[in-house]
Formats: structure tokens, C-alpha cells, sequence
């Protein structure tokens, strides 16, 4: 049985709005795709998954029928599964050790939790699970992102009083500042974060842990632990000529500016966003990738992703690369911009062609200038999108808390525990810029420890 398509909006439909992409999988088609599972004894699915899905079984639930059972089944271990339907590689994570795709394709394993989610959702019917009694403990969660919420979901449940501390005027972190409408609507992220609050969980707006207080002084008012996961939000940019220029942009503020302040919506929204006529995206992620199908939805005329090695290099998801091909996004492999032309406003972009040559640290080829290739690009607006930092402010107030050598702080990769006994870490600001799924990975490891620091005891789940 061939694997279930994704039904999505027509592709020159969707480049002039914001609407989700995908369109969801219907009854049917959810039942016909997870009868496909094999149900292996070993299930190397769960192994492959950062939060511990049993995917077999809400799979089997969805075979059977029951939606409702299905979404029960995941929230078992994963307190943000809508949200991970859409935007976890599952085509490096469960679905690459699928035992199926060994000979055909992989069970549509995030489809079918979408749409079990969804279908929850749907029926308006929130599954909330029953909280252990109170433990008498407090825990602060610095960071209202994917593994903040999910750390502080996991130890509600667990019996603790929970608060997290977000910096931005709305919960969500990189899920709601980062991740555009058309991918993540986030009337979906509001959602998953209500049933964080359901559990229990205070959620503090505003808040920024580091400058209006600190950690030392949460402690000071009872907080017995704290689990920091403030991601890696400080942008980089390649310190090239031109970068000051008007119409420069980071992928953070460009991004921050459409999603969290809407400027999408402008004028509704009093969010000023340049739109620009020609448009080129540095980078080959999945920001870059969002960057540039932002920019086509603003109205730009053309938008370029400027990447310096190939597409087979490209660290983006296959799926997100397909999609901005359909909308008409153009890729410039092997070009690297040297330099930003233009007075006030960006009027330009030079460029050096380049070649593959060895592979480097990562594994990919590393990418070598060819000698009198420069040409230039047409360009009105450049959107950075080569990565992010670690943000220093509140590392900065803890003098003893151990970082490494680019700013992160060093935390036990199976507890999260840091060189503090009480304060862990996890999630970007610790590995650097990575996945969503890997920071609630982090967020639910951290979540045992912590339980087991504070009771002596072992996790219940």
C-alpha cells in the first residue's frame, strides 16, 4: 500500500497567503496509513524518537478507530504533539529507522500524530492527565519554548509547582517568533500551551531572568530548581562590507517581526516590514527556507536562497526545500556574497562562485572559492539566516556556571544536570542551534532529573 500524500493548498495559491501549507490527513486516509504499520516487537520507531512516542501503539488506536484513544496514547509522552506533527524531522528521527521504509517507504508516523492531535482538537475534548500529589517542591523554567514547556508539563504532572519565566510578551519561544504561519499557525502553538497550563504550569510573560531579576534571587523566594532553556536567540551575521546597510536583516528579526508581531497582517498590525522587490536569503536551513517563503508572501517579485555549497549539502528538510521550489523560490548554489552593495539601502550583492572540495568537520564538503569568479546580484532586501549564538545575559549573572568556549553552557547531555547542583539546562542553549524535537527531548531528560533531585525518587514516567 502506497504511503498516505499530505493534501496541501495548490502551490500559486499559497505563495500569496498565510495559511497552513499541509491540510491534514482526513479519517480515512489516517486509518488506511497506519494500518501500513508492521507493529515490529522491537519498535526501533520509539528508539528514534527524542521523546519516547510508543508510535506503535497510537497507531494501532488510530487502525482501530479511536481518534480520541490515539491522542490519549501521546500524550502519555509527549505534551506538545499538534505541534510536533508539523514541524519534527521525522524523516531523520522515527520514520528514518521505520522498519517499512527498509524496502518501501516509512509509516507517515508525524501525519498520523497530527492528525490524532487535530482530531482531539476538533472535538473539543482536551485529554488532561491526572497530576500526583503535590510534592511541596517549586521549580522555575526560564524559557517558554518547546523544552521549557515541556520540562515544566512533565514535572506538574509529576507533582511539583511549576512557573516558567518567558522574556517575550507571548509564549512559545522559537514556535511562535520564529516559525511562520504557514508552517505552525499559531492558534495551534496557543493551544498545546494552554493544555501546558491546564496541568498546572504559571506561565510569566515579560519577564527576563537575567535583567528584571535573577536567579539568585528566585531562589531566594523559594524556587528550589530551575531548568534554563532560553534557546540561542543572539544572531550571526558574516561581517562582511555592506552588512550595516538598510535593508540588512537578520533571520531573527525579519522572522520576529512577521510572526510574533504580525506584520503580515500590516496594517492591522502597526508592524513595519520592508518587503523589498528582489529578495536574497543567506543560509541553507530551515530558517533561510522560512526567511525566503516569508518574502514571497510579503509581495516580493523574486527571492533567492544564496548558499554556499549544494543542495545535497543542505541542512533544510527535503519536504520545506520541495515546497519553496513549487512557490518559485530560486536557489544559488555554490555562491558566497562577499560583500553588501549599496549607499544607504541595499542596492546589490557581490558574489564568489565556489566548488566542493573535501569534506570538512560536519561531514559535508567544504566549499572553496573559484579565483575570478565575481559577479553580482540584483538585490533589494538581504535576509541573514547563517545561524545563531547564545545569548550572554543571564549566563553572565551566574559567574559559576560552566560555559564552553562559543558561550553555551555545559550541561550532562542524559540529565541536563550544569557545574550548579540545582539548575539545569537543555534545548539550544546548550547544543547550539538544533530541532524542536530535540529541545523537548532535553526538557523531558531534565524533568526526571529533577524530580529525582528533589524526592530522591525515580520518575513515574
Amino acid at each position: 500500500m502506497p504511503r498516505a500524500a499530505m493534501p496541501q493548498q495548490d502551490a500559486e495559491i499559497r505563495k500569496g497567503n498565510f495559511e497552513e501549507v499541509a491540510l491534514g490527513l482526513g479519517e480515512r486516509e489516517a486509518m488506511a496509513e497506519a494500518s501500513r504499520c508492521l507493529q515490529c516487537k522491537k519498535k526501533p520507531c520509539v528508539a528514534g524518537c527524542p521523546v519516547e512516542i510508543d508510535i506503535p501503539a497510537f497507531i494501532k488506536t488510530i487502525e482501530e478507530g479511536d481518534f480520541m484513544g490515539a491522542a490519549a496514547r501521546l500524550k502519555e509522552q509527549n505534551n506538545l504533539p499538534s505541534i510536533c506533527g508539523r514541524v519534527c524531522p521525522q524523516e531523520t528521527q522515527c520514520e528514518q529507522v521505520c522498519t517499512l521504509g527498509k524496502k518501501g517507504e516509512p509509516v507517515a508516523i508525524g501525519r498520523l500524530e497530527r492528525f490524532a492531535s487535530d482530531y482531539e482538537a476538533a472535538q473539543g475534548e482536551l485529554t488532561i492527565p491526572q497530576p500526583r500529589a503535590s510534592t511541596g517542591r517549586k521549580v522555575a523554567v526560564i524559557g517558554a519554548g518547546p523544552g521549557g514547556l515541556t520540562c515544566a508539563a512533565d514535572l506538574a504532572r509529576m507533582g511539583h509547582e511549576l512557573t516558567v519565566f518567558e522574556a517575550l510578551n507571548a509564549p512559545g519561544g522559537v514556535l511562535t517568533y520564529g516559525i511562520p504561519e504557514f508552517r505552525l499557525p499559531k492558534a495551534i502553538v496557543m493551544r498545546e500551551v494552554e493544555y501546558v497550563r491546564s496541568l498546572g504550569v504559571e506561565i510569566k510573560l515579560d519577564q527576563v531572568i537575567g535583567c528584571s531579576n535573577t536567579l539568585q534571587e528566585l531562589f531566594e523566594e523559594g524556587y528550589d530548581a530551575a531548568f534554563i532553556a532560553i534557546g540561542a536567540g543572539l544572531p550571526m551575521f558574516m561581517d562582511i562590507p555592506g552588512e550595516n546597510l538598510n535593508g540588512v536583516y537578520s533571520a531573527n528579526e525579519y522572522l520576529t517581526r512577521s510572526n510574533l508581531m504580525k506584520a503580515y497582517l500590516f496594517p492591522r498590525y502597526d508592524t513595519p516590514i520592508k518587503k523589498g522587490r528582489k529578495v536574497a536569503v543567506i543560509g541553507g536551513g530551515n530558517v533561510a527556507l522560512d526567511s525566503a517563503r516569508t518574502a514571497l508572501r510579503l509581495g516580493a517579485e523574486e527571492v533567492s536562497i544564496v548558499y554556499r555549497r549544494s543542495r545535497a549539502e543542505m541542512p533544510a528538510r527535503a519536504e520545506e526545500i520541495e515546497h519553496a521550489v513549487e512557490e518559485g523560490v530560486v536557489f544559488k548554489f555554490l555562491t558566497l556574497p562577499v560583500r553588501i552593495l549599496g549607499e544607504d539601502w541595499v542596492q546589490g550583492m557581490e558574489c564568489l562562485e565556489m566548488e566542493l572540495g573535501e569534506p570538512d568537520e560536519s561531514g559535508r564538503r567544504r566549499p572553496v572559492p573559484i579565483k575570478g569568479s565575481e559577479f553580482e546580484l540584483e538585490v533589494d532586501l538581504v535576509v541573514m539566516a547563517i545561524g545563531t549564538r547564545a545569548n550572554p545575559l543571564l549566563p553572565a549573572t551566574l559567574p559559576e556556571l560552566k560555559r564552553n568556549k562559543w558561550g553555551y553552557i555545559e550541561a550532562d547531555p542524559e540529565t541536563g544536570q550544569t557545574s550548579i547542583s540545582n539548575i539545569f539546562a537543555g534545548g539550544d542553549i546548550v547544543t547550539g542551534s538544533a530541532t524542536v524535537i530535540e529541545a523537548m527531548g532535553a526538557g523531558k531528560k531534565a524533568a526526571r532529573a529533577i524530580h529525582k533531585l528533589l524526592t530522591g525518587e525515580e520518575a513515574p514516567f
